[in-house]
């Protein structure tokens, strides 16, 4: 009886602690999360997705959000909404999603400051560069890389103090970085580098730039994330009005080499990286004369513009190839092989295998 009453016991803790994973592997629930690090010192507005991951099992707490609120840079820009499954699921409570009056004070101060610094920016680059396009065009990207690797050096520098580690941050900053990089080579191409004065003016703009997006980006990175929102935005505007003031002389120039190589090359795993908002292999530009290269400018700015307004909601970030790995691995219900395909390999490199170790993932 006692032996009974024993086995009872142990059969029922087991299921109570079983069924919570399986909970969590089959229903998706719903799990609130808040950042306790508190350099990075701003709360989710909305919330979001954290992927806990272990050697042997991995478990996903998936939170909610919203209806996504779509980046709209102008009515004439249309893009799909890329989310992945994981996103999926039920409403989080809505007191982990609430904001205090106080923070929203300050994310209206912050943004107020942003759009002043822009617009003052704006109004000199207009001065100097009214009736010299390329060249305008050339400090734009100068400046433009810059957020990018300013982001990606305090992240390494978080990563090395072992306070933060955001693995889909570094790669979707650095994408960006690439992207902007053969915009700037474009335009060096078109010859908007070709005064010594526009070189000077860039270069050491983007210099204070660079330390000033830094010393930000510790201080709020959602201020430094609504910053280059702004830059980007401005840059979306500058090249739509450019496009529609000189469409037709730009559909009878040739293209750029530098341009057809980024945007019809082999490899454009870093184009497809960059743009958050949609799923790879979505977009692939055609390239046949200097309009599609300023139109899909244009379009790879609005891109940054949504992959930066994603970046406000602290940990919302996935990297897009990230996602489709995640569902690739998910589809497959098991992490390596099975055991009859690994044998069969072994068997033709002619190796015997001590102990396959083919575990079902949980």
């Amino acid at each position: 009886m006692a032996a009974t009453t024993a086995i009872s016991g142990i059969s029922s803790r087991t299921l109570a602690i079983s069924q919570p994973l399986v909970t969590l592997r089959c229903s998706r629930s719903a799990v609130s999360y808040s950042s306790s690090h508190r350099l990075l010192c701003h709360r989710p507005l909305s919330s979001s997705r954290l992927l806990l991951r272990n050697n042997k099992h991995r478990v996903q707490a998936t939170i909610l959000k919203e209806d996504e609120e779509k980046v709209v840079v102008e009515e004439s820009f249309k893009a799909e909404t890329f989310t992945g499954k994981e996103l999926l699921g039920e409403e989080s409570n809505t007191s982990s999603s609430s904001t205090s009056a106080f923070e929203l004070w300050i994310i209206k101060l912050e943004q107020g400051v942003n759009v002043f610094l822009t617009d003052s920016v704006i109004k000199i680059l207009d001065t100097l560069y009214r009736d010299r396009t390329y060249a305008r065009f050339f400090v734009l990207e100068t400046i433009a890389r810059v957020p990018y690797f300013a982001f990606m050096s305090v992240l390494h520098m978080y990563e090395t103090f072992g306070w933060w580690r955001r693995a889909d941050y570094l790669k979707v900053h650095f994408a960006e970085s690439w992207n902007e990089m053969h915009h700037l080579l474009i335009m060096e191409e078109l010859g908007g580098n070709s005064w010594w004065f526009d070189r000077f003016l860039a270069q050491h703009i983007a210099t204070f730039y660079y330390f000033m997006t830094v010393f930000l980006y510790i201080i709020s990175p959602r201020m430094a994330y609504h910053f280059s929102e702004c830059v980007e935005s401005h840059a979306f505007e500058t090249y739509d009005k450019f496009l529609k003031a000189s469409g037709e002389e730009l559909k009878n120039m040739p293209a750029p080499d530098i341009a057809v190589k980024y945007y019809t090359g082999s490899d454009l795993y870093l184009f497809d990286e960059f743009q958050t908002s949609r799923a790879p292999n979505t977009r692939r530009p055609v390239i046949e004369n200097l309009y599609d290269v300023f139109l899909n400018i244009r379009d790879d700015e609005a891109e940054h513009c949504k992959t930066m307004k994603a970046c406000q909601t602290l940990g919302s970030l996935r990297s897009p190839h990230s996602i489709i790995e995640d569902d690739a691995e998910e589809e497959s219900g098991c992490v390596v092989p099975e055991g009859a395909h690994c044998e069969a390999y072994y068997e033709e490199l002619g190796v015997i295998p001590i102990d396959l170790g083919i575990k079902e993932k949980v």
